[in-house]
């Protein structure tokens, strides 16, 4: 066989195992393989093709920039095509790079803008007279899908801007879900049983493209705009740079990092500072863009087939690997949840080595059929938990096992349960000492009570040594007692003494988030502080009391009202209240005399644009006001969003004032 035939075999292989995994990962979220190992196998197909350029052909895989528009949406030509970029992924790569451009433009030295590689969805917006007219996607690069409906609920895009921008412009951005957007969304659709999403990526490119606006308008999606595609009517700047200055001008959101740089080894030290500070960036980005400033060069250099010569993207390590699931093992969360987890053989996934996954509960492992054994891919973003994504099924043996859940705690042996319309499994025993364990973890943490030195080791250390049974123990404890500990020396034991002490002047509702009520976060502890003065007072409100609360819905009061009928929780409150915990608020509970919103009552229907509902009725009991569920001839307003349901046309029968939303921003002194 000679070497044209071995190409033309091994081309056509790679084509069809990309096309593949570009359906799997593009249309059915479901990738089988890491992104690293696709960047591989498309790597080799463009070398086999960059060394036989008659076997190109339109269809490529290294011919596409995205998938073709659904009909469904509407088809937007794209005047000016969306290019993709070529990749590097090495020191050596993006040197190639370098060389390559400096010998293209006659230049030894030019200057480069860099930007995050926001891990998104790419979109065009056009602006006729200032106003947003066409949403659309990449696409092919040449054709998108008309989105406009779902990107005008993206509030960080502009609707219109400023009267000195150009008469007819487009602008190209990434519309991304942030990392918290991205937690919140999945522990939603986690409690209402639908399936999660792989990576916010997924969800984003999920969230714009659906049929009804209103699912995307729930969605906290967020924009970076990364480019200006085109102008009418205008004289532009000469660099990206100074492009990007003005768009900014007009009221788009421009990635603040972006930096600009004058050599390789400059672009190299900004590319491994971001490599060290992108866990804590608030969004996923898996590459750094480098891109030529000077509009001129960039023209002068042009593209190649879909690859503009001008920018490369400088990819980060990756952040998926592939590895054996060894076994799935069980932890016993505070609230009695059995939590599988993965037991992996220990891969390096973005610098890091993996041995342990998360795997949410069975019916999440069901879904995606997992099975112990298996061949997955498993992901790593920032601080986040690893998680398994999926299995390869295609690397099955048949030696593969089923994972069925524990019918008895793995802890204390006592039974379990599945509750009726829950998706995980839950000890029968309260006083599970994994439950108990983990209610003194939450208790002492960041977003609750803050105990500075008291962290999760030191937690299991005072628990297994007897010393701390619950968090109202926490308050026993001596510096004698820390002393008898291992490595615990006496400077130490004094700061996590002094840490103690300060923790019984936090805020009311850090205590009751720490008290680990089931179904009460950080929002709803907020709600329940700014309505009860004390924890006496909350402890003897009614499941009838609680639900009328604004946002609180049966299962959240219920949990609440059965958690201050518990022994075993009074005890602890008892400790608290005798180790001089604060329990109440820090001041009497305030008239609402004088305030803005005194003595009006509000009911809100439709969907607001500024903020969610449970965040606009807390601005009302905030300024004084009152929040009703239900319509009434008390009620002094009612607040209408967009597409009210039938409380709008109840109201005006009772003759209450309808407000739209711009005169409930004015009245809460926020247009």
């Amino acid at each position: 066989m000679d070497d044209l035939t071995r190409s033309r075999e091994r081309i056509n292989s790679l084509r069809d195992t990309l096309n593949y995994h570009n359906h799997r990962y593009y249309v059915l979220n479901a990738p089988e393989i890491s992104d690293e190992e696709y960047d591989r196998l498309l790597a080799e197909l463009k070398d086999l093709e960059r060394q036989h350029p008659e076997l190109i052909t339109p269809d490529s895989p290294t011919q596409r920039v995205g998938r073709a528009p659904a009909e469904v949406f509407g088809v937007v030509e794209h005047p000016v095509p969306l290019l993709s970029l070529a990749n590097a992924f090495t020191l050596d790569d993006l040197r190639a790079w370098w060389k390559r451009t400096a010998e293209l433009v006659g230049a030894t030295q030019f200057t480069t803008v860099c930007e995050p590689k926001i891990d998104g969805l790419a979109v065009a917006l056009t602006y006729v007279d200032g106003l947003l007219v066409t949403g659309a996607t990449r696409g092919d690069g040449f054709r998108g899908e008309d989105i406009t409906k779902n990107l005008r609920t993206v509030r960080s895009i502009p609707l219109s801007v400023l009267k000195n921008a150009p008469p007819r412009f487009e602008v190209r951005g990434e519309v991304f879900l942030p990392k918290e957007g991205f937690k919140v969304l999945n522990e939603r659709r986690a409690a209402q049983g639908l399936p999660l999403f792989a990576n916010p990526r997924n969800a984003a490119a999920g969230s714009v493209r659906q049929l009804d606006p209103s699912v995307t308008a729930e969605r906290p999606l967020d924009i970076f705009i990364y480019a200006l595609g085109w102008a009418e009517g205008v004289p532009l700047p000469d660099t990206h740079w100074e492009i990007m200055d003005w768009l900014r001008s007009l009221g788009f959101k421009v990635n603040p990092l972006i930096t600009r740089s004058r050599t390789l080894e400059e672009t190299q030290e900004i590319y491994d500072q971001w490599i060290q500070q992108r866990a804590e960036w608030p969004f996923e980005a898996d590459g750094m863009v480098v891109k030529i400033d000077s509009l001129r060069m960039q023209d002068e250099l042009g593209s190649v087939g879909r690859e503009p010569r001008w920018a490369v993207a400088y990819k980060f390590p990756a952040v998926q690997g592939t590895t054996r699931l060894r076994e799935i093992g069980i932890n016993v969360g505070r609230t009695g949840s059995l939590n599988p987890y993965a037991i992996l053989e220990p891969v390096k996934v973005g610098g890091v080595v993996i041995s342990h996954a998360a795997l949410h509960n069975e019916e999440d492992i069901r879904r995606k059929d997992i099975r112990i054994g298996d061949t997955v891919i498993v992901q790593r973003a920032g601080d986040v938990i690893p998680e398994i994504i999926g299995p390869i099924p295609s690397l099955r043996t048949g030696e593969e096992r089923v994972f069925h859940m524990p019918t008895s705690c793995p802890v204390c042996g006592f039974g379990v349960v599945k509750p009726e319309g829950e998706a995980v499994h839950r000890c029968t025993n309260a006083a599970c000492p994994a439950q108990a364990l983990e209610r003194i973890k939450h208790f002492t943490g960041r977003d609750a009570m803050d105990i500075d030195g008291v962290g999760e080791k030191l937690c299991e250390t005072l628990f297994h040594a007897g010393l701390v049974k619950d968090a109202g123990d926490l308050y026993r404890l001596t510096k004698e007692d820390l002393l008898q500990l291992e490595r615990m020396a006496e400077r130490s034991a004094s700061n996590v003494i002094s840490s103690i002490e300060r923790s019984k002047e936090r805020p009311f509702s850090r205590l009751i988030f720490g008290l680990g009520i089931p179904h009460v976060g950080q929002e709803y502890a907020e709600l329940l502080a700014q309505r009860y003065t004390s924890i006496n007072e909350l402890a003897a409100a009614s499941t009838e009391e609680l639900t009328s609360l604004p946002s609180i819905g049966p299962k959240i009061a219920e949990s609440v009202h059965a958690f201050f009928r518990q022994q075993r929780n009074l005890e602890i409150l008892d400790k608290l209240r005798n180790a001089g915990v604060r329990l109440d608020r820090q001041r009497e509970k305030a008239s609402n005399a004088g305030q803005p919103l005194a003595g009006l009552t509000f009911v809100f229907t439709g969907r607001l644009n500024r903020f969610a509902r449970p965040e606009a009725e807390a601005r009302v009991t905030q300024l004084g006001g009152k929040v009703a569920q239900d319509l009434s001839r008390r009620v002094s307003h009612v607040v209408v969003g967009d597409e009210p349901g039938a409380k709008a046309e109840r109201a005006r029968e009772l003759g209450v004032a309808l407000m739209n939303e711009a005169e409930f921003l004015r009245l809460l002194g926020e247009d």
